[in-house]
């Protein structure tokens, strides 16, 4: 039985959808900020999204050259934010 998705406020939601749509953040982000697996991922994204928007994201997420898994990644990525991107201590969401 999967593991239910732990309980998100809409700003948490939208964030998410945001980091799970970017090309170049992997999940191993998203579980490091938010808790939430890839397959928990899917199914939010599932839940959230029109079924063709989730098909087309589900294919690009599939392909090859996806960087969605740190273990597909361009090795000369080695962090989850942007060198420009301020940092921010002991806060989950450091773009807002």
């Amino acid at each position: 039985m999967p593991k239910p998705i732990p309980e998100l406020t809409d700003r948490d939601h939208d964030r998410i959808i945001e980091m799970a749509w970017e090309d170049r953040t992997p999940f191993e982000a998203i579980k490091f900020q938010f808790g939430l697996t890839e397959s928990q991922v899917i199914r939010l994204m599932r839940r959230t999204l029109k079924r063709s928007s989730f098909n087309l994201w589900r294919k690009r997420v599939n392909q090859g050259t996806s960087q969605k898994h740190l273990k597909k990644r361009n090795p000369d990525i080695s962090r989850f934010r942007c060198s420009r991107q301020r940092s921010i201590s002991s806060n989950k969401i450091s773009k807002r």
